[in-house]
């Protein structure tokens, strides 16, 4: 590999501060690391938060620079009473205020920072490093297709999206080898999407970029042969660079990993408390046969509904297959506004958790989502098809049941059937009703996958038949060549050296 042989060049990755943010900025950080740069990490204090008790499993030479948005307990923007515009508008105030303050100290100590990396919902990044003369690149944590989308939905193609509205519409885009419904494209760029802020976020991410004289970057989480299509889609001035899948150093194969000295670890948000249940659950699937166990797991921001998990223990309790599901704590608080809500919660969780014994299953509240599905006893990932869930199972080759939520979810799911296919969707239930003039018909979608439709992609992807034959070999052929690009001369690892090149000319 060639290596940087200037001075070490500093970049600051500036991070949202959410989970499916901080997991791939901290591995794309890691690999510029290991490429020779210096670099430092950039977050609120509340996203600090989220990394204070795992310091001991963070890139080795990393810095950590935080800054408050006023919001400094991690879920106190969703509890303040402030609204939305205010807590953005000051978030981007005080960023940018810190962030020229980092770039003017880095400077008087003889360690200028060279380029500014920033995730979604960041655009004020890009403004501090125009003003301070300085290359900014977004780092794009979603497929690249559901970039396309936003781009679209930016340049011309509203009353496109317009046409969603129609449920039977199908829309397409130039350079996009599939068609998209209303339900299979990214929340905030449907037109029924409910919240106007993110929508308006989103389009703006996409209209900063074109500021720049055609000087931007736009460096994507996915990896040339996955997306070659979306990648080279958009005529635009800006570049679209593949740089991943970014991912847990230890979930690639040692002997092909590009980057020597990776440490034994997988990086990931998990405090001590967390690694004594780790072992545990790791432990417990030791005991199971190969490739039988459902894992479940809706990720760290979704909340299910009483009535869906309802649904879903119906379906795991009637599958007669042993399963593992993780239902977060938090979730009681955040769906039962009464203590007698939260208190029947409970006891409906102690209820399926002794039903689960029974036929083999187990809940938690957590687990180390990369060690289990790593483990060979897994054999389907019933996912809300999170981008970094997405790719994790991928890389590691385990079918998908998709049991989208929001934002990209519901195109990763979409992609996972029809492009990849790596598993199968879910298929949300119709309740019928009458008009109000009772003259026609309507169908209005409901928002509870039903336990049998539920069971009937388990039965797919776990049975016997050709469908699960043919997803297990999809599966397995996107695992190697998801590893390829990550090896020495692989198309992401390529392009990544490419990158900080290029930034430190």
């Amino acid at each position: 590999m060639a290596a940087v042989t200037k001075q070490q060049p500093h970049i600051v990755v500036v991070t949202f501060a959410a989970h499916g943010h901080l997991n791939p900025s901290l591995h794309f950080s890691e690999r510029l690391l290991l490429l020779g740069c210096r670099v430092t990490l950039v977050t609120t204090v509340s996203g600090h938060s989220l990394l204070a008790n795992k310091k001991s499993s963070l890139p080795d030479g990393l810095s950590i620079a935080t800054f408050s948005d006023g919001y400094d307990i991690p879920g106190s923007h969703q509890k303040s009473k402030d609204d939305e515009n205010k807590q953005w508008v000051q978030m981007n105030t005080r960023g940018a205020e810190f962030l020229n303050e980092l770039i003017a100290t880095n400077s008087d100590e003889g360690t200028p920072i060279c380029c500014l990396v920033y995730t979604l919902l960041l655009t004020w990044v890009a403004d501090v490093a125009r003003d301070n003369n300085l290359p900014s690149v977004l780092l794009w944590i979603q497929p690249a297709t559901v970039f396309d989308i936003y781009y679209y939905l930016a340049n011309g193609y509203e009353e496109a999206f317009e046409k969603c509205r129609n449920p039977s519409f199908r829309l397409e885009l130039p350079g996009i080898p599939v068609s998209f419904t209303n339900d299979e494209l990214p929340s905030f760029a449907s037109p029924c999407n409910p919240h106007p802020l993110l929508r308006q976020a989103m389009i703006e991410q996409v209209k900063v970029l074109t500021r720049d004289d055609g000087n931007s970057k736009v460096l994507v989480n996915t990896f040339n042969e996955l997306e070659a299509k979306a990648i080279n889609a958009l005529d635009v001035k800006f570049e679209m660079i593949g740089v991943g899948p970014l991912i847990p150093s230890t979930l690639v194969n040692r002997a092909q990993y590009s980057i020597a000295n990776v440490n034994n670890r997988v990086l990931g948000i998990n405090t001590a408390q967390e690694d004594k249940k780790k072992d545990c659950i790791l432990t417990w699937l030791d005991t199971q046969v190969m490739s039988s166990i459902i894992y479940v797991s809706f990720g760290t921001m979704a909340v299910i509904s009483r009535k869906q998990k309802e649904e879903i223990g119906k379906a795991l309790l009637c599958n007669n297959r042993p399963f593992l599901w993780v239902i977060r704590k938090d979730e009681h608080g955040k769906e039962a506004e009464l203590e007698e809500e939260r208190k029947e919660m409970v006891r409906w969780r102690e209820d399926i958790e002794t039903k689960a014994t029974v036929v083999g299953g187990k809940i938690v509240e957590w687990c180390s989502q990369v060690d289990v599905l790593s483990h060979e006893a897994i054999g389907c990932f019933v996912t809300h098809c999170g981008w970094n869930s997405t790719l994790e199972g991928m890389c590691l080759g385990v079918p998908l049941v998709a049991f989208p939520q929001f934002s990209d979810q519901t195109t990763n799911a979409k992609l996972v059937e029809d492009m990849w296919k790596i598993g199968v969707r879910v298929v949300v239930g119709q309740e019928k009703r009458i008009a109000s003039d009772e003259s026609e018909e309507e169908v209005t979608i409901s928002t509870v996958v039903e336990g049998d439709e539920i069971r009937r992609c388990l039965d797919l992807v776990m049975g016997e038949g050709q469908v699960r034959e043919q997803i297990r070999k999809n599966a397995n052929k996107w695992k190697q060549l998801a590893m390829d690009a990550l090896r020495e001369g692989g198309s992401s690892q390529s392009n990544l050296q490419a990158f900080v090149n290029e930034v430190y000319q």
